[in-house]
């Protein structure tokens, strides 16, 4: 399994810190899991958010061939249950995961990043880690590939996500959402999501990513 620039995975459903990146999971079971993506603390998908309008590029990586690619990340069209391929952005069976970038086509000031995930199994949880860049940097790479370390090339790392449980059953719905103690995480036109799969002990790893999306500080959910 790719491990590659993964650090200090957060294994708790919430950490925080003054003037720090929180990560907040909820992980829905059994009737929980809907096709409204209804959690106790991280927000439900928003059709309006800056990520509506974004557009994306595969970095590395090859999705699998009944995914339902890109465009199923802020298409505002959720599954409606658990097993449903085409409603889901996932990478191919026994792959490392990969990497995709989302261009929001101008510098905006982002309060939160939430993604959502939905399976009956392994595919459910969510590990990666999210950069973010204004694309100023004089060595910024927008597409850097499997062996660079994007901070290296003009991208901050902003969080780092795992919500596998510690026990129990791995498979239900998961909401995740980014955000700051001072209520915003920074300016930035570009997103950088490295995946990893879940587990490696069969090649059905790659999660299931129903939604993306990115809540613009001064804009209205």
């Amino acid at each position: 399994m790719r491990r590659a620039f993964i650090a200090c995975i957060f294994l708790a459903l919430s950490t925080a810190s003054p003037g720090a990146v929180k990560v907040t999971i909820d992980h829905n079971t059994g009737d929980a899991a809907t096709a409204q993506f209804k959690f106790k603390r991280v927000p439900s998908p928003a059709r309006n958010n800056a990520a509506a309008n974004a557009k994306f590029k595969l970095v590395v990586g090859q999705l699998a061939p009944n995914s339902g690619g890109l465009k199923a990340l802020t298409n505002g069209l959720l599954p409606e249950e658990e097993d449903q391929p085409h409603a889901n952005l996932f990478f191919n069976d026994g792959s490392d995961g990969g990497r995709f970038l989302m261009d929001l086509g101008s510098a905006i000031e982002i309060m939160q990043i939430n993604t959502y995930s939905w399976h009956s199994d392994t595919r459910a949880p969510q590990v990666y880690n999210v950069f973010a860049s204004n694309g100023t940097d004089p060595k910024f790479n927008p597409e850097p590939d499997a062996n660079t370390d994007p901070a290296t090339c003009g991208w901050k790392l902003i969080a780092t996500v795992d919500t596998r449980p510690k026990q129990g059953d791995s498979g239900g719905q998961y909401g995740v959402s980014v955000s700051d103690s001072s209520g915003s995480l920074g300016k930035y036109r570009y997103l950088l999501f490295d995946t990893i799969p879940s587990e490696d002990d069969d090649p059905w790893g790659n999660t299931f990513y129903s939604e993306i999306d990115v809540i613009q500080k001064t804009g209205n959910r």
